[in-house]
């Protein structure tokens, strides 16, 4: 990489553009450009590294085993023919499969995989119900773990951001069932960040429109019209390429806005979930989960935070994931489905798919000398391994990203039984966090994967 393309101008990393817009106070941010880094893009320019990104990705329900499973172990995973992972073939430089690992704390179906999963420590039940329980997570999430430590570092202005793809569909099982995203909770009580449903209610949330959101929305206003001279001045003081990112970076703002624009009755319809109401019975789900990758991307790009959560379905969801051929929700599906569980397994293909494109989406928004899946380590995870047996062993995981150059990508690690919490160990080591050990009670444990770390 030549010095000259990252000469440093002295523009501060923290650089935020802010104006007025219907009476709101709201932020841009700006990505990191050529002009913050040094002479190989590599660091800022004052030789702080650049940010790492933390990620919690869930799908709920578990897989087919036999087709989600990579054919070899080590080096350059193949999946099977038509297996799961196949849409994650295109990124396989990033992701890494994690497998023979088990859930060591107590077992309870749902319950306690979604807790050791997320948190590396057991589910805290909180009531009986029907013939199962209510329960809560007893210790925090990993992107909460992840945003203590970015937060004493270097704070952003959200300290965690958490969005949802499918919509929850009722339960009395506890913020297990509901949640992804939890503070811990010794005596039981409800301590989580919920996941943003809602496109609409995200974006103005991270441009901090808030209560204001209405009459902006009935006005049509543009964020970007409201710090459109602050934008000129920055582009005089920015070389050709670092111009040219700035303005892929608000085009993707301006395209954004476009694509949320929707009417204000629809917007404020009660039963629809956020702005993508749904057509015949069936959730937009591949709209839906388009634009809100587009945005946590924009949000990363932006450095509004360096945790987040994603969770594409709820441990145990009833969504009907239609587009894969299935007409019955995924939880009653995967107890009433015969062998050979044909719609189990397109569903899980169907969801990994939409996995991939958020990695495209980071992959392709340029960082540094490298790209935004190189400063991220995302976790990707679900509560079983395969739902008709409520199984937690063999719990499948991904790990994505390179992590600033601390993870490997393209490898399939195979554990023989041994602690689920190594996976998530990894995953934050892979981050940053500078751990030698993590879990809690049964589920601690004090050896990360090092087939899947650089030295």
């Amino acid at each position: 990489m030549s010095r000259g393309r990252f000469q440093g101008r002295g523009l501060d990393r923290r650089t935020v553009l802010k104006g007025l817009l219907g009476g709101a106070m709201l932020g841009v941010g700006v990505p990191i450009l050529e002009a913050m880094l040094n002479g190989h893009g590599s660091a800022y320019a004052d030789g702080d590294p650049l940010p790492t990104r933390f990620g919690l990705w869930f799908f709920g329900n578990g897989v087919r085993l036999s087709s989600w499973l990579p054919v070899n172990q080590g080096a350059d995973w193949q999946p099977p023919a038509a297996g799961e992972l196949v849409p994650l073939v295109p990124h396989k430089e990033y992701v890494s499969v994690i497998s023979g690992l088990n859930v060591k704390t107590p077992r309870h179906p749902h319950h306690s995989g979604i807790s050791a999963v997320c948190s590396g420590g057991p589910h805290l039940k909180v009531d009986d119900v029907r013939d199962t329980i209510v329960s809560t997570f007893k210790y925090k999430s990993i992107d909460q773990v992840a945003a203590d430590h970015f937060q004493a570092l270097a704070p952003s202005p959200y300290r965690s951001l958490e969005a949802a793809i499918t919509r929850f569909r009722g339960t009395d099982e506890g913020t297990s069932f509901q949640y992804l995203s939890h503070n811990g909770s010794a005596n039981g009580e409800t301590n989580v960040n919920p996941s943003e449903e809602s496109p609409q209610a995200f974006f103005e949330r991270l441009f901090n429109m808030g209560t204001a959101a209405p009459l902006l929305l009935k006005a049509r206003a543009s964020v970007l019209d409201s710090v459109a001279n602050q934008i000129t001045a920055l582009e005089k003081r920015l070389g050709h390429r670092d111009k040219e990112r700035l303005d892929q970076h608000f085009t993707s703002v301006r395209e954004l806005e476009q694509r949320l624009s929707l009417p204000l009755a629809e917007c404020s319809k009660p039963t629809a979930p956020g702005d993508f109401p749904d057509v015949k019975g069936n959730e937009q789900m591949v709209e839906k989960n388009k634009v809100m990758s587009d945005l946590m991307v924009l949000a990363l790009t932006c450095r509004l935070t360096q945790s987040f959560s994603i969770m594409f379905s709820t441990c145990g969801s009833g969504v009907v994931m239609w587009p894969a051929g299935a007409t019955d929700g995924q939880h009653y599906m995967n107890h009433t489905e015969p062998a050979p569980r044909t719609k189990q397994h397109n569903s899980v293909t169907f969801t990994m798919g939409q996995l991939a494109y958020f990695l495209e989406k980071l992959k392709g928004t340029p960082e540094g000398a490298g790209n935004l899946l190189d400063q991220s380590s995302i976790f990707v995870c679900t509560e079983h391994a395969e739902g008709w047996t409520h199984s937690q062993d063999d719990m499948p995981m991904l790990l994505c990203g390179k992590g600033g150059g601390r993870l490997k990508g393209n490898v399939h690690y195979r554990g023989n039984g041994d602690n689920a919490s190594r996976g998530l160990l990894t995953a934050l080591r892979g981050a940053g966090l500078p751990l030698s050990e993590f879990g809690h009670e049964a589920g601690k444990t004090s050896t990360p994967i090092a087939e899947l770390e650089n030295a």
